[in-house]
């Protein structure tokens, strides 16, 4: 069976570029009938919190990212010291006295030697003596995985085949001189013993493949498949890294955004295949491919996602969005209205100001007086409904002449106070005559 993973470290509120990943292992399970597993990423108790913890399932569950299966890191810990004890005895795992003064020393060293910047294992040639010594000093190891200077290959599902040189990185540190883990051991344990069959993630993540690579090797286990995918850029090609504040999920969500927006922008982005509003998640799963994502950096337009959401508002039902409407305590809007107003609407709360062109208080703008009278007189008798619109300006048009914006711009100004709006053949209904009347009288109703 199919089984992904998401990964998130609770010291932050998850962003686009988070969610996209999300997503994106979320749709290639659902569309394999496979597991998707939401796993704390949580031995960094420094600058993690439950609040954060919190924060991404609530996230996750507003986008309608359900999870099969909850895992959190820092309730593994013995996996993890049993992994070490493996590397250890089988010399992989070594342990290395310098401090972070002395690693930034020899790295400026090797910099002003034109040299690339790679630990130079010296710790491996430490006598136990010399091990002891520096233990009575007080120093504690960091471990570091030995290396095979080698060069690791894989089939990435969005790449292709990819090749890199182990010899050009140096041995990774897996535990740090506090004893804290790193994400590199803690993420390969768990993925091994959780049954990931595939680990969808970002491109900046190629270089760490490789080296899991040969910690998958050495714990005797079998690697999953890999697929790396371009990172998001602005839509200048900008990196996001310094605007991401104002793109995490709890931002969008507080702007107004719609959830299946998001969603349909982040699972085409980077991808051949076109962006469009879909309204649920089904249909985003049965048009999803992960062969269709290329190596292009991936472009997040905001100006996109308002053009989105304002598309899937306008397509979505009154179902869909009744108890949300009814929770904004506007009055009774029902499904007339909602048809009324659906197609200028950008953000769901921009309902407010359109429905006060109904309710009002509204204060008409009558620019020639005697043709609005004229036109006044001219109202049809009830019942009012979406072809009244129609009727009533045919028979101005037939009396005064006006067609065209002459006749149309006016009534509007009179009726709604602005010369936009929502079709006055639906809004003329909902405002029904006695504000028509009273607004076609110049009275601000």
């Amino acid at each position: 069976m199919i089984r992904v993973r998401f990964a998130p470290s609770p010291t932050g509120f998850l962003h686009v570029g988070n969610i996209r990943i999300a997503l994106i292992n979320w749709l290639f399970a659902r569309q394999a009938g496979g597991r998707f597993l939401l796993r704390l990423d949580d031995t960094d108790e420094e600058r993690g919190s439950a609040e954060f913890a919190a924060a991404i399932k609530e996230d996750l569950r507003w986008l309608g990212l359900e999870w099969d299966e909850f895992a959190r890191q820092s309730e593994r810990l013995a996996r993890y010291d049993l992994a070490l004890d493996k590397l250890k005895e089988m010399g992989r795992l070594y342990p290395c006295y310098e401090t972070p003064q002395e690693l930034e020393v020899k790295r400026k060293i090797q910099l002003s030697r034109k040299l690339p910047p790679l630990y130079d294992r010296a710790a491996l040639a430490l006598s136990d003596a010399q091990r002891a010594a520096f233990e009575a000093e007080g120093r504690a190891p960091h471990w570091r995985f030995r290396l095979d200077h080698q060069t690791e290959r894989w089939d990435d599902l969005t790449r292709g085949p990819v090749h890199f040189d182990c010899a050009s990185l140096s041995d990774p540190v897996l535990v740090r001189a506090d004893g804290r883990l790193l994400y590199t051991l803690c993420s390969i344990v768990d993925d091994i013993e959780l049954g990931v069959s595939h680990v969808l993630r970002g491109e900046d993540h190629v270089a760490n493949t490789a080296v899991q690579l040969q910690i998958f090797r050495a714990l005797d286990a079998a690697p999953p498949v890999f697929g790396h995918l371009a990172l998001l850029t602005g839509a200048g090609g900008e990196g996001l890294s310094k605007r991401l504040g104002s793109l995490s999920i709890r931002s969008l969500r507080a702007d107004g955004l719609e959830a299946m927006a998001i969603n349909s922008l982040l699972a085409r982005l980077g991808s051949a295949q076109p962006v469009r509003p879909c309204t649920t998640l089904d249909e985003l799963v049965a048009g999803f491919d992960i062969t269709a994502f290329g190596r292009a950096a991936a472009k997040f337009d905001p100006a996109e996602l308002d053009h989105l959401n304002a598309r899937i508002l306008h397509d979505t039902p009154f179902a869909a969005v009744a108890e949300r409407l009814a929770a904004m305590e506007l009055g009774e809007i029902d499904e007339a209205a909602w048809r009324a107003l659906r197609g200028n609407l950008v953000r769901l709360a921009d309902i407010a100001d359109l429905w006060r062109l109904v309710t009002g208080p509204v204060t008409p703008v009558i620019e020639d007086p005697e043709f609005i009278a004229r036109a006044a007189e001219l109202l049809p008798g009830e019942p009012w409904d979406e072809i009244t619109w129609k009727s009533w300006t045919s028979a101005i048009k037939a009396v005064t002449g006006a067609s065209g914006r002459a006749l149309f711009r006016p009534l509007r100004l009179a009726l709604t106070g602005l010369d936009h709006g929502p079709e006055m053949k639906y809004l003329l209904a909902l405002i029904g005559p006695r504000r028509a009347r009273a607004r076609l009288a110049g009275k601000t109703i």
